[in-house]
């Protein structure tokens, strides 16, 4: 265990190390060419790869009213009462009326008694959310689904978590990054077990897709905000995880986690599952009607603090390479 444990640290800090130096060199590398761009008297340079979207950009919603979706680590279920009755002045979110509520599962890492005490405003959202016949779960580890009895032999089409954290309150960034890095392997493992089997979903209207995932330390050719739907139908359930687009976070590289994951120390009966990224897309909070980011530590518990200077929320949608023999 201990062994199996340093092994994971090691290759994390190691990938950790590579996504800086990476970092580093681009942002030189941006440096570089806006000072040469400025004496040429050109326009300033924006980054390789990214585009400025029109305001008109239709936001992009990943549920269908044929999902069924467990929600992870959900706080005080804003998002999941935002969810089950979507606001009627959202065009974008008209199709999700025909979503019944019982599709959805919300779950919260803490117990009800914790939830409530942290977030006043839960109690009464659970009770509406249970009134529509929303599933809501208390006391789920998002890296130990499998302990709970009540998700045994289910199958989900969606499984989100938005805005993990690990919330230790550790000041070290290189000691939290291994930490949340650790949480969302925990969570990818697990989860793969839970999501629903079929066909690789398609992505109408994909702009452009490598011929192999296989050891990239890209995922720019997703990295791009599109209303293209995904052609889900009777194909495998999807994992959707939403996180700042700025440092720290950039730095957990969920991305890499999910395509290439660590190897598991020797003799090991268990190996990470490897995902195929299908898309990433700006995730707007706005949309859903009084959702709140409620955040994980001391004071961040209760709505304050800081997520990130900056940059734009996304979201990044990944489905199983293979499927598991479970």
């Amino acid at each position: 265990m201990g062994r199996s444990s340093k092994s994971l640290k090691n290759a994390l800090n190691s990938q950790q190390s590579r996504l800086k130096g990476k970092e580093k060199a681009s942002h030189a590398a941006q440096i570089a060419e806006q000072k040469a761009r400025k004496l040429a008297g050109g326009p300033s340079a924006s980054r390789k790869g990214k585009r400025t979207l029109p305001s008109t950009q239709k936001p992009t919603i990943p549920f269908q009213p044929t999902d069924t979706i467990l929600l992870i680590g959900e706080g005080n279920f804003s998002f999941a009462h935002a969810l089950a009755r979507p606001s009627p002045s959202k065009a974008e979110l008209a199709h999700l009326v025909h979503l019944p509520s019982q599709n959805i599962a919300a779950t919260a890492y803490d117990s009800e008694e914790d939830c409530y005490a942290k977030y006043p405003d839960a109690k009464d959202i659970v009770a509406d959310l249970r009134g529509w016949g929303v599933e809501v779960l208390f006391s789920v580890d998002a890296t130990k689904l499998e302990w709970n009895t009540t998700f045994k032999g289910r199958r989900w089409s969606k499984i989100v978590w938005n805005f993990p954290h690990a919330g230790r309150g550790i000041n070290d960034q290189d000691r939290n990054i291994l930490s949340n890095q650790t949480l969302i392997l925990g969570f990818l493992h697990s989860a793969a077990k839970f999501l629903k089997q079929g066909p690789v979903p398609s992505v109408a209207g994909r702009k452009k897709q490598k011929a192999s995932d296989e050891d990239e330390d890209e995922g720019e050719e997703t990295d791009n905000d599109t209303s293209d739907s995904l052609e889900s139908g009777s194909c495998r359930g999807t994992i959707l995880i939403t996180l700042r687009n700025v440092p720290p976070y950039t730095l957990w590289d969920v991305p890499k986690l999910a395509k290439n994951p660590p190897s598991l120390a020797q003799g090991s009966t268990s190996s990470n599952p490897r995902y195929i990224i299908l898309r990433s897309f700006a995730f707007h909070r706005e949309i859903w009607d009084g959702y709140e980011h409620r955040m994980t530590k001391g004071l961040r518990a209760h709505g304050t603090g800081k997520t990130g200077e900056g940059g734009e929320d996304r979201t990044w949608e990944f489905c199983l390479r293979d499927i598991p023999d479970v």
